[in-house]
């Protein structure tokens, strides 16, 4: 059995019971004051906080610390509130669907879109939605969030602000909308989900390249792009959208697939797209040299750059795309993720799970 079937397999509290906030009673206490308790948090719907503390250099684990007292004040009434800290890579995925099959009512990522990214790939299984199997859970399990990562970038397509306190007021409202999810597959037809943006070319080995330098905060998104355009060459590619027909472009720069508008610390890539629309905004840039980046980065962070010469937007449901020559090493990511390298198909998955907005 695999590390992360093992995971999966163990039992609820296996994973949550020695990190459950204080203040949450034990159903296993003898006490009748603690069996009232009991028998009221019974009652209360379970969110579980899959934590980050390693996130943005450590910054996310001090923050969760000082929000925990908070957090037990504002929805320890209302709510059967457990904490899980991730220790690895995949962690919170695993934790994430064991979950899910529980049917807890939520289960927010605390961190940034790193974390988010693998809850996401947390609700699915094999390509398909995780099935809860507590017969006792009424609602579908919903996803949070709060944004306390070095980007954020997917909070900031619903305005978020990286503030733990009106996170906490979004979840205690506990408001749901059905919003989209991006699924990617490779030769291996294993399938990766994304829910924010899916990126090609100088843009994803940016993103590979800050990855390394994260402790230096948002400048890592300024360092990745500098290593990324040395040796750089822009590459003829075939796209086709919508399973319609072959289409070259030549000269391909960097090529976004968004469901969300913003990547690489804040710069709003794809402005017009939406995770509740149904479609993605893919948006192409043909011919681009780095000093096109420099004179143009205003515009590429306010998204504005869409009048630009050589730059395409379409919106689409699918997008298949390839080298026209292969050379194996054009780089593919998502949500900031390095995911390997085309030839990838990228699908919508419309209104696939809830989200507490």
């Amino acid at each position: 059995m695999s590390i992360a079937a093992a995971a999966i397999a163990k039992p609820w509290n296996s994973i949550f019971a020695s990190h459950q906030l204080p203040g949450i009673s034990s159903p296993s206490s003898t006490s009748s004051s603690s069996s009232v308790s009991a028998a009221a948090a019974s009652r209360l719907r379970d969110l579980v906080f899959v934590v980050n503390p390693g996130g943005a250099n450590g910054r996310t684990g001090k923050e969760w610390k000082k929000l925990l007292p908070y957090l037990r004040s504002r929805l320890g009434n209302d709510y059967n509130v457990c904490e899980s800290l991730t220790s690895g890579p995949s962690h919170a995925i695993d934790i994430t669907r064991e979950a899910i099959r529980e049917g807890v009512d939520a289960v927010v990522a605390v961190g940034g879109d790193g974390t988010l990214h693998e809850v996401v790939n947390g609700f699915f299984w094999n390509g398909e939605l995780v099935p809860k199997q507590n017969e006792k859970a009424t609602r579908t399990t919903a996803l949070g969030l709060i944004p306390l990562g070095t980007g954020s970038d997917f909070a900031r397509t619903f305005g978020w602000k990286n503030d733990a306190h009106e996170a906490i007021e979004r979840i205690a409202k506990g408001m749901r909308s059905w919003i989209d999810v991006g699924v990617i597959t490779g030769d291996s037809g294993e399938a990766h989900h994304f829910i924010n943006v899916a990126d090609i070319h100088l843009s994803a080995k940016a993103g590979f390249y800050a990855a390394r330098y994260k402790r230096f905060g948002k400048f890592c998104y300024v360092i990745g792009t500098l290593q990324a355009f040395m040796g750089h060459c822009n590459k003829d590619l075939r796209i086709k959208v919508d399973d319609g027909e072959w289409e070259v472009f030549p000269q391909v720069t960097a090529l976004s697939v968004g469901n969300a508008k913003y990547f690489g610390g804040g710069m709003k890539i794809c402005p017009n797209a939406k995770p509740s629309s149904g479609n993605f905004e893919v948006v192409i840039l043909q011919g681009f040299k780095w000093y096109d980046f420099i004179l143009n980065l205003r515009k590429l962070h306010n998204g504005t750059h869409l009048s630009l010469k050589n730059t395409i937007s379409r919106r689409a449901t699918s997008i298949l795309v390839e080298e026209l020559e292969a050379s194996g090493g054009i780089y593919v990511q998502s949500d900031g993720e390095f995911l390997g390298y085309l030839p990838q198909k990228f699908c919508i998955l419309p209104g696939a799970i809830q989200m507490l907005i």
